[in-house]
């Protein structure tokens, strides 16, 4: 029998059938056509650690942990491998509507984590879990609100997903150029880059960046509005860390309107930023938290849409055969993702790694600031934990922002030397300049060390 494993010992017929049949993520296929100048499909096979392998046997330190910051605790984990085989053979599915026992202990475990939450609904990726969020806010508003109090606000830079619905609540505009017309009632807030803020910046920014959020509250009308989503952290919009006093604010506002304040943990959930969730802190108390990409570290599909008591009860009626909330996610009902979970917060705890991420992140930062000195490139780096950014310029004073092929090109030479790391990209019109790195939590000094050495190599080379 020809199986998977036997056909790999060719590599050419595995990177011939990609080329001719599989439709890559986010990528222009034309470089892939065949002809004296194509290029071929990069396809990697194995993953050890932080490093990872090609089909041509090239060796990677990968600082993205996947390539969209998901694996969180390093590839090649077999306990987590073994705890997946073992469940799947166990019993692999069942849908939602009724429970399922690593469902049921991962919830447990989960709420653990977070004070003021209870439930946890289940999806299978970070686009569906929130939502599910929008759809609970839009059933509560017909429910409680009589319709109103059905907007829901989003942050300008901020990302929470690729459905027709999460675009539509995406703050990044190139990702959503073509895909218009979008679903009403999401209204755009600004952000909080005081790096961007030109003259707004300064003392008290954080207060007065929450202030422009009530600023549209208050031309929206407050009885319009059900919930206020944002990233702690803006992620692909730059590695954006709130100004001190923002998060105090926006929970203020959120309690003044009765607005359900939903943060979208996608990213910075399990550990990213040194802490279980990146809400955490900054002590704010969410409504809605969703999660997906870290929660199982890629060895399993799951995402989860976590409420508090408040939320669950406003759809226990049983007078009204419409009351419940009437959604379903089919892959949410596979076991394979809450069995692996389990492992991957079972190990999270026990190598410390929220505390290895907080320590390697402040290391991290401390070498990306280092750079700073000797590159003028290098206009602000910011970020949590093994979270970092490092936003790029063509001049210091003006802030003029590095050329997008010019950061392409850096993000290239890295690859080259055999250090993946990220770039903001097909985001923000002409400010798609900031270098992004996130490792898997046990990244070690070593590690890092040869992430910035490459960064340093390939910005000196492309800025010279």
């Amino acid at each position: 029998m020809d199986t998977l494993y036997d056909r790999t010992n060719d590599p050419r017929a595995v990177i011939e059938a990609d080329r001719a049949h599989v439709w890559h993520h986010l990528a222009q296929h034309k470089p892939f056509e065949p002809g004296p100048n194509a290029i071929d499909p990069r396809i990697m096979v194995e993953g050890r650690g932080l490093r990872i392998w090609d089909i041509k046997g090239k060796e990677h330190l990968d600082a993205v942990s996947g390539g969209v910051w998901t694996v969180n605790v390093g590839y090649g984990r077999e306990r987590v491998a073994n705890a997946v085989r073992d469940q799947i053979l166990r019993m692999c599915f069942w849908a939602g509507a009724q429970g399922t026992i690593p469902g049921a202990l991962f919830a447990e475990k989960l709420i653990e984590k977070m004070p003021g939450l209870s439930r946890v609904y289940y999806a299978n990726s970070g686009s569906e879990a929130n939502e599910k969020a929008w759809k609970m806010v839009r059933q509560i508003s017909h429910k409680h609100h009589g319709g109103k109090k059905s907007k829901i606000l989003y942050r300008d830079r901020d990302y929470h997903g690729t459905t027709l619905a999460c675009l539509s609540a995406g703050g990044q505009q190139e990702r959503n150029m073509q895909y218009g017309p979008f679903a009403p009632g999401f209204v755009q807030v600004p952000h909080c880059l005081e790096y961007r803020a030109g003259d707004a910046g300064g003392e008290g920014y954080g207060e007065r960046a929450a202030n422009a959020i009530e600023e549209v509250i208050l031309r929206e009308g407050p009885d319009t509005i059900g919930a206020l989503c944002l990233e702690p952290i803006t992620a692909g919009g730059g590695i954006i860390v709130p100004p001190r006093g923002y998060w105090e604010r926006v929970q203020e506002l959120c309690r003044k309107y009765d607005i359900l304040l939903h943060i979208d943990e996608v990213v910075c959930g399990f550990g990213r930023t040194g802490t279980w969730f990146g809400y955490q802190q900054y002590g704010v108390q969410p409504d809605i938290v969703t999660m997906a990409k870290g929660v199982a570290s890629g060895y399993a599909a799951i995402s989860c849409c976590v409420t508090s008591e408040r939320v669950f009860d406003m759809f226990k009626d049983d007078t009204d055969k419409l009351g419940y909330f009437r959604d379903i996610s089919t892959f949410g009902g596979c076991t394979a993702g809450p069995a692996a979970a389990l492992e991957v917060l079972a190990i999270t705890e026990e190598e410390d790694l929220l505390g290895n991420s907080a320590r390697m992140g402040d290391y991290l930062q401390g070498k990306l600031q280092a750079l700073m000195d000797k590159h003028a490139a290098i206009g602000e780096v910011r970020g949590l934990g093994l979270f970092q950014g490092a936003e790029l310029v063509a001049d210091r004073e003006t802030r003029e922002p590095l050329e997008e092929k010019k950061v392409q090109a850096i993000v290239a030479d890295c690859l080259a030397q055999g250090v993946i790391i990220g770039a903001s990209n097909r985001s923000m019109p002409g400010f798609n300049n900031t270098l992004l790195f996130a490792p898997s939590l046990i990244a070690t000094k070593d590690d890092l060390d040869q992430v910035v050495a490459a960064v340093d190599s390939a910005i000196a080379k492309v800025t010279a």
